[in-house]
């Protein structure tokens, strides 16, 4: 039987006044995963484990069937994967933020969700004065940073920080003295840059500096074959998820036009998504705008994300009879614009069905797969088989 999991990142929320007590998912129009909940099973899921923070990271490394306190080294390093950057046995690879810092606070951790050009031409001026490490442009605001035979860090996420003064979170351990030196040449050689300049006069965010986060070695991954005895694919925009694709050996599955952000096709990776089943025997993939809405605060943009995601199950659920299971990867509330470790919600369909009838966290807490660890999940998919 072929698997295909839909995966709305930061898709789950809190109850909000401004919804009547209801959550973004309780309140947007979701008829597809409705019916996917009244014709399959539900429950939660607990995507972080004690003692890490609630990220993507940690969260769809769960969720891939590998357990985080084996093999999670840091972002940095999965981003790498992505790229394509080979790092050596002694480097640390820290994810790279163009951020927006204003009188000692984080306005934007993302500099206006910065272009990826011009992202690139700032981190080409910044190499040129940051000889000890490496700068590698990514995805808009999303870059990389290597320090050659560091030790790594987990740092903190700057979009955990929005609104808040930045200097109780600055980088610490061993590498700090270089990372701090490498943020303190950024801010001078971005200050007049024409990239921001330009900005300036478009009336856009600048992009005041970058903010090292989550740096680690590359870690040893499994491949994804040999541990369930499939094979698969990965949709995504976000390097991230790419890159935890190729060091598991998952197929990355590149679409026109997905963007990680809130203009992403969502009707492109749907129809990629069934292409890809035609070959493959699971596929994941991966919407990031839920999330990005919920950093923004935007409950409209949060509900809009929502429905959009709802409409891409609709089209897969109409023309693929395999297992499906819809569900974030963590919380990102509104209220906070940052990241959750509460479980959240999951829907199956292919594999019996309860009582539930429709798709949210509170229905979830009634369906009777009760409450799965993230690891747990894949193998019920799947059949049972071993991870």
């Amino acid at each position: 039987m072929k698997v295909f999991v839909l995966l709305g990142d930061g898709m789950a929320d809190e109850p909000l006044a401004e919804l009547g007590g209801k959550t973004p998912l309780e309140y947007a129009s979701t008829p597809n995963m409705d019916r996917l909940a009244r014709e399959g099973r539900c429950g939660t899921v607990s995507t972080i484990p004690e003692g890490f923070e609630a990220g993507s990271d940690v969260a769809n490394m769960g969720l891939l069937g590998y357990d985080p306190r084996r093999f999670y080294t840091g972002r940095g390093p999965l981003e790498a994967a992505s790229m394509g950057i080979a790092l050596g046995r002694d480097d640390v690879a820290y994810r790279c933020n163009l951020v927006t810092v204003e009188d000692g606070v984080m306005v934007d951790f993302s500099a206006g969700h910065i272009s990826s050009e011009e992202g690139a031409r700032l981190l080409a001026s910044l190499q040129e004065s940051c000889q000890r490490v490496r700068l590698f442009p990514g995805v808009s605001y999303r870059n990389l940073l290597v320090v050659r035979g560091g030790e790594g860090n987990p740092g903190t996420p700057p979009h955990d920080i929005v609104g808040r003064p930045v200097a109780p979170y600055l980088p610490g351990g061993a590498d700090r003295d270089l990372l701090l030196e490498c943020m303190d040449v950024a801010e001078s050689v971005f200050l007049d840059h024409p990239v921001n300049r330009a900005r300036r006069a478009a009336g856009r965010p600048v992009a005041t500096g970058i903010w090292p986060w989550s740096g680690g070695r590359t870690p040893a991954i499994p491949r994804f074959s040999e541990r369930f005895g499939c094979s698969g694919g990965m949709i995504s925009a976000v390097d991230l998820l790419n890159g935890l694709a190729r060091l598991a050996g998952l197929e990355p599955i590149r679409v026109p036009g997905a963007t990680g952000y809130l203009d992403t096709d969502y009707d492109a990776k749907a129809r990629y998504a069934l292409a890809a089943l035609e070959r493959l025997d699971f596929v994941y993939c991966h919407v990031e705008a839920p999330d990005e809405a919920g950093h923004l605060g935007s409950i409209e943009e949060k509900v809009r994300a929502i429905e959009r995601v709802d409409g891409m199950l609709g089209t897969i659920m109409d023309r693929f009879d395999g297992v499906i299971a819809v569900l974030p990867d963590h919380a990102t509330p509104i209220r906070t614009r940052t990241h959750s470790a509460v479980p959240v919600p999951v829907a199956v369909r292919g594999l019996g069905t309860d009582t539930t009838i429709r798709f949210s966290e509170r229905e979830a807490e009634k369906g009777d797969l009760g409450r799965l660890e993230a690891t747990a999940l894949l193998p019920l998919l799947l059949g049972g088989r071993s991870g």
